[in-house]
Parts: structure tokens; sequence; C-alpha cells
């Protein structure tokens, strides 16, 4: 079966995540702390942030995992409910800070137009809100490419769950055979799995191809050898 549709993970597939969400983590732990280093701290400590060079390290579990992962850590930490007040206050906070952060891989507009430009159709699958995959997308002019995007928070579930992939195939009507996820990721990887679709592992963010590998059906360095890789499969 011929592929038709193309999920795309965001950060580390065709956003910077360093670039993207590291200063902006930062920002938003100062804030939360509000003066206080100890609390600044234990909320880095959370996420594995080094607070000093304002990094994300590899080990963060929030590369892979979403802000509404984050509220009943933070919430206990600063003593407070992880209700929905709080997870607003968090949601705004981060689209703020990386809304003007935002960093593209290479020259993804160039991509999305070539793979469009044969067919495909083409869709955001990502772990961070729809409200900020989206405005990051509308900002570096690259949201006219997607015929959907899906967060973590779009009704869907999130990643590593299929529920993303299949309200995708479910919206244009495509069979799993007919798709791909391409991703960073052991979650984006791991969706695929369970959706039924190829799975694409890509070495732009911070796994190498061999911790991909054993995941994926193909590896490719970033999204834009995607084009190369798809006409040997077809």
């Amino acid at each position: 079966m011929q592929l038709r549709a193309l999920l795309f993970d965001k950060d580390g597939t065709f956003l910077d995540f360093a670039k993207t969400w590291d200063a902006a983590t930062g920002s938003v732990i100062n804030t939360l702390a509000e003066g206080d280093g100890v609390l600044a701290e234990r909320l880095a400590e959370i996420v594995h942030y080094d607070l000093e060079a304002r990094v994300l390290l590899p080990t963060s579990p929030f590369i892979a995992s979403s802000v509404g992962e984050l509220i009943p850590l933070w919430a206990e930490a600063l003593g407070r409910p992880g209700d929905a007040s709080f997870e607003q206050i968090l949601r705004d906070l981060f689209h703020d800070a990386t809304l003007n952060a935002a960093t593209p891989i290479g020259e993804p507009a160039a991509v999305f137009a070539t793979l469009q430009q044969a067919g495909y159709r083409l869709g955001v699958v990502t772990n961070d809100s729809e409200r900020g995959a989206r405005s990051q997308c509308e900002r570096l002019g690259l949201v006219s490419w997607f015929d959907a995007i899906f967060g973590y928070d779009s009704g869907h579930g999130r990643k590593p769950e299929a529920g993303q992939i299949r309200a995708f195939l479910d919206q244009f009507g495509f069979q799993p055979g007919e798709a791909a996820m391409i991703g960073d990721t052991l979650h984006d990887l791991h969706a695929a799995r369970a959706a039924g679709v190829v799975a694409i592992g890509v070495e732009s963010g911070f796994m190498s191809a061999e911790q991909l590998a054993p995941e994926a059906d193909y590896i490719i360095s970033d999204i834009s050898k995607l084009s190369d890789l798809l006409q040997k499969m077809n």
C-alpha cells in the first residue's frame, strides 16, 4: 500500500527543541519560583533542567512528555493544587515563552512544499498543546502546509498512545498502511507502532540512530532526507 499521509512530531523533528525550549523552561521556572532559589532548584530538578547552563538535560522527561504531565509534579513542589487554574497558568507561561524562541530545523517550509506537491496530506502530532503548536507554526509560516494539528489537549490522548494518529486517519479516511509517523523520540515511534503506521525516526533531536533503531522502520538524519526515502519506499 502506497503512503498518502505523513504525520510529523514537532519539537526535535522540524523545530529545534533546544533553541525553542531551553531558555523558555528557565524563564517559566524563574517566574514560578518568584526569586526563591531553593524552589527554583526543586522545579528544575523535576524536569532535569540545568539552571546555570539554562538547558534541559538529555535525560529530561519533558523532552518527550507534555506540560500536562508537569502539572501535578510542579504543583506539589509549589504547594498548590494541580487544578485547571494552575494548568492554564503553565500553558500560558510556556506558550508565551516558546513563541518568540521557536526555531526551525533547516528549511521545513521547502520540505513540506515538496511533499504537498507530491500529493501527500500532512499533519502535526505533538505532545505540546495544540494552541502552542499552531502558534509556533503560524509564526514560522508553516501552518498552511498542515491539514490538521493535534496536541496533547486536542481530545485524542498523547503519544505514545495512538489516539492522535488514529484521529487523523479517521478524519481524512486513510488506512494505517497509507500513513507514516515521523519523529525524534521513542514516544513517536511507539505511537506509530500502536496505530499500525510506518515509523520513521529522525536524528535531529536528542536520540541517535542506534537508540531509535529498535522501534523504527526507517531512520533518516532529518526531514530534508524524507523525500528521497519516500521515493525509494514507493
